[in-house]
């Protein structure tokens, strides 16, 4: 209990300050936002070479817990991802302002004027596992929307993190804002995340970005509003109607450029009528270092692919796995996304546009695609600049979170002295 209640004061602290700095930054000019953003990205480029030893160290330290390929690939930071960080933080520099957009506005028949205004939503919470580019992410988008944030990444992570959030720190300074719009929790211990879950009142949302049980345990504890981004369990339906060598090339990437994310592909759903496309799509994945694993029909076809386990439908293997399944054509594929998709990321590989567009319209999931890989799930891709997770609730924000997300809005009323009846 005096743990508790201990952690319980640090996370106050951090809010009270957090509050205090986005109030003195809505009065403040909105430029230095910006300045800010480019100031970090110049931080970053020139601290290289301590965020990579950092990174060395979590990495070895991951290898010494037995982090399997996919999550240390996650981890690992080279000179390229580094450079993409600073390149997306420059990238929101660079996003027209979202506060004070007006989203509606009308008069009614008194004359009042009502306007519809973007705004910040406050201090929020991330919370995340293994990937080091969050933390320049997730501060980024938020200081663009106007927002405080408090971050509290992995321990896998936590050297990375520390070296990310210092440079991050060094642009809010030079562009004169207060450090405490980016804060990072100065401790591993799970407690604290409990205490920032509890924190109604001081902390307006809590965004979880990671694997199923981070994502149901800040669902199960928040007594916060949570922004839910739950697992990438991706699917693709191959319809006969797909461009074979589009099709070898969408699937190969879609599950193998980089499999420990969360939008890779999980399970392969190939029409009946497109089985003749089934040997080359195997050779490419089998040569890329991809295990197969299938219904009867499929093992039968194809001596590479093994049998596959039920719980394999429903698995986000984040590895180089791949689930494959014959369905007799769209209703059932659509049946089987339905019953073990996640609502991340599915969608069609089709010639038949018309095919694809009723297929997409009936697909309940916060991106649909169509003759593209899922790996474009990403904030980056859309055009964000970053993103700070993928949603995959319905309310309030779907699909990535950019700086528009991070914004809710208020009413203004302007008058000209009227008063109701």
């Amino acid at each position: 209990m005096r743990m508790s209640k201990q952690f319980d004061q640090l996370i106050s602290g951090l809010a009270a300050r957090a509050r205090a700095a986005v109030r003195a930054l809505a009065s403040g000019e909105r430029g230095r936002r910006d300045q800010a953003l480019r100031a970090a990205a110049a931080a970053i480029r020139a601290a290289a070479n301590p965020i990579l030893q950092a990174n060395d160290s979590d990495m070895q330290a991951g290898a010494d817990r037995g982090l399997g390929p996919a999550l240390l690939d996650r981890l690992r930071l080279d000179e390229a991802r580094l450079e993409a960080m600073a390149a997306g933080l420059e990238a929101i520099a660079a996003l027209p302002d979202p506060v004070e957009r007006v989203l509606a506005d009308w008069t009614r028949p008194n004359g009042l004027n009502i306007r519809r205004i973007a705004v910040p939503i406050g201090v929020i919470g991330v919370i995340y596992e293994s990937r080091p580019n969050v933390t320049a992410d997730a501060a980024g988008l938020c200081l663009k929307s106007g927002n405080a944030v408090i971050l509290r990444g992995g321990s896998e992570a936590v050297a990375s993190n520390r070296a990310i959030h210092s440079a991050v720190e060094e642009g809010l300074a030079s562009a004169g804002l207060d450090p405490h719009l980016v804060q990072l929790l100065p401790t591993q211990d799970h407690a604290a995340v409990g205490s920032l879950l509890r924190a109604h009142g001081q902390v307006d949302m809590v965004v979880p970005r990671g694997g199923k049980r981070l994502v149901a345990r800040v669902q199960a504890d928040a007594r916060v509003p949570v922004l839910a981004h739950l697992d990438g369990n991706n699917h693709l339906y191959l319809h006969p109607s797909a461009d074979p060598e589009m099709a070898v090339a969408v699937v190969a990437n879609a599950k193998m450029r980089r499999p420990g994310i969360c939008g890779a592909l999980e399970t392969l759903l190939i029409d009946a009528g497109a089985l003749d496309q089934l040997s080359a799509i195997v050779d490419r994945l089998v040569e890329l270092g991809c295990e197969l694993r299938g219904d009867e029909q499929l093992c039968e076809l194809d001596a590479r692919i093994g049998p596959a386990a039920e719980s394999d439908w429903e698995t986000e293997f984040l590895d180089a796995i791949l689930a494959l399944k014959v369905v007799a054509g769209p209703e059932q594929a659509l049946d089987h996304i339905a019953r073990f998709g996640s609502g991340h990321t599915d969608g069609i590989l089709a010639g038949d546009d018309a095919l694809a567009a009723e297929f997409l319209a009936r697909l309940d999931s916060a991106i649909a695609v169509h003759n593209a890989s899922t790996q474009f799930a990403d904030g980056g891709e859309f055009g964000f600049g970053a993103e700070i997770g993928i949603a995959t609730g319905r309310l309030h924000a779907r699909g990535p979170v950019g700086v528009e997300q991070l914004t809710t809005f208020q009413y203004r009323v302007l008058g000209s002295g009227q008063t109701r009846p």
